[in-house]
């Protein structure tokens, strides 16, 4: 019987990854294959160092000729190998092998699995760190359907050998996790940098599937990432999936609204339209490489105190319905955004946003952590070919705020006469008059209150969407529609 004495406190008790990998391998009925390509066998190669892993590893290998790689799971469209596409059809195929030779009658009780990465690690000039794609095909039963876990992540070593050592943790984590925590997939996120430091891995989208995981919403996932500090920013497109933000922007021309939207008002999309048209037809901007995206900082998540992730949900469901991309970050300022875009494009960046944010952009004490001060934060949001769009504010005494008499600290005032000068910051000038009225927060107060007006402020079919759902509160006796 184990001692406890007065004093003790209740921990998660983190086992070894030989304590993993043994408890998989003793079980007699988790049977299936790895297939690593690009890292060495390194996951594999931990459930083989702790012993009886006869009875569960089917099979081991790694592809690394990209003509054998080829010759068994096929050509990618874009000829690439470590892409999702690739990971899910390393998975297919090797799940689909043991299926066909493996006889279920003869093992009645087996769970099959395959797990698989494909991964590139650091260059040899090391110009670039490495990503890669890991996943996992599994039963929990051998009369069940198969669950999924993909994740992708970004290598922060700067060794490749470290690199590997890492992954193959990393994949050790998730085997382990997915067998042993699929009824907690919020700790699955967490269990995964068990033995393992966030300076060395970032993991930036994840997406379950199957019948374990039938309630799990992945983009409240991914909000977990963000919340984790696992990554500064996940990405989910407007079928509410997640995304690669890679894929999302990779060389694109991106104009990024941030805002609450809770909700979406039209004052939002007046902004969004208007500074849309004006952001094609700038120079060196191709409308068919052009990515817009609405951004919500985690700060402003937590505006109201702790994280409400039925709020969370509420905004990003709306924001989907417009057939628009989100993204949810951890910049508090803009120009870690900027930063975090110019990743994945040199093309040119718009930031459409109102006056009261530009004028907070212009105020000192938000760049007081940086050796440069606010000029080395401007010279990171400006040095790219950046422009600010501005829209209006009407005042209480219906006078309207523009980039022509908006006033900032007197000592920041020569340097927004620079900006606006060279052009960087320019006005929205078409706006909707009727719209300068409106804020989220007014809307929320008349959703709260009952007073119907609320929906003449919001874009069309959006109040119909939010009496439907229920979203922020909103009560009705209509019959709720499924998510």
């Amino acid at each position: 019987m184990e001692i406890t004495l007065k004093g003790d406190r209740e921990f998660d008790e983190i086992p070894s990854l030989k304590t993993k990998c043994l408890r998989i391998n003793l079980n007699e009925n988790i049977y299936g294959t790895f297939a690593e390509i690009g890292a060495g066998q390194e996951t594999v190669r931990q459930f083989f160092r702790s012993g009886g892993a006869s009875g569960t590893i089917a099979k081991a290998m790694s592809a690394y000729d990209k003509a054998f790689s080829d010759a068994i799971y096929g050509i990618e469209d874009d000829k690439r190998y470590v892409t999702e596409a690739r990971l899910r059809k390393m998975l297919d195929h090797e799940i689909n092998l043991v299926e066909e030779r493996l006889s279920r009658e003869e093992h009645p009780n087996k769970m099959f699995f395959t797990y698989a990465n494909t991964v590139a690690t650091i260059d040899f000039a090391k110009k670039y760190k490495g990503h890669g794609w890991v996943g996992i095909k599994y039963q929990v039963d051998a009369n069940q359907d198969y669950n999924e876990i993909v994740l992708h992540l970004r290598f922060k070593e700067t060794d490749a050998r470290l690199q590997q050592e890492t992954l193959g943790i990393l994949g050790t984590n998730l085997i382990y996790g997915a067998f042993y925590k699929y009824n907690e997939p919020k700790k699955i996120l967490r269990y995964l940098y068990d033995h393992l430091d966030k300076d060395q891995i970032e993991i930036d989208t994840i997406n379950f599937a199957g019948p374990v995981f039938k309630d799990v919403d992945n983009r409240l996932m991914s909000l977990q990432l963000v919340k984790n500090g696992m990554t500064d920013a996940v990405m989910f497109a407007p079928d509410g999936n997640n995304v690669l933000p890679a894929k999302v922007l990779y060389k694109k021309n991106i104009l990024t609204l941030r805002g609450s939207f809770r909700p979406v008002t039209k004052v939002n999309m007046d902004m969004y339209k208007k500074s849309y048209d004006m952001f094609i037809k700038e120079s060196k901007v191709d409308v068919d490489k052009t990515q817009v995206i609405f951004e919500i900082t985690l700060s402003n998540l937590r505006a109201e105190g702790e994280i409400d992730e039925q709020d969370f949900m509420d905004r990003a469901k709306l924001l989907c319905s417009l057939g628009q991309t989100v993204l949810i970050s951890n910049f508090q300022e803009y120009y870690k955004l900027v930063e975090y875009f110019s990743q994945y494009t040199k093309a040119r960046m718009g930031l459409a946003m109102g006056v009261n944010n530009l004028v907070d952009i212009f105020d000192e004490k938000y760049y007081r952590h940086l050796s440069g001060g606010i000029l080395e934060a401007f010279g990171k949001l400006f040095f790219k070919d950046l422009r600010v769009y501005l829209y209006p504010m009407q005042n209480d005494d219906n006078t309207v705020t523009t980039s022509e008499n908006l006033k900032v600290h007197p000592r920041m005032k020569e340097l927004y006469k620079f900006f606006k000068y060279n052009g960087k910051v320019v006005d929205i000038a078409d706006y909707d008059e009727s719209t300068l009225k409106i804020f989220s927060r007014t809307v929320l107060k008349m959703i709260a209150s009952g007073n119907d007006e609320w929906e003449a402020m919001l874009p069309e079919g959006v109040g119909k969407l939010i009496k439907e759902k229920s979203l922020f509160g909103c009560e009705t006796e209509q019959i709720h529609l499924g998510d």
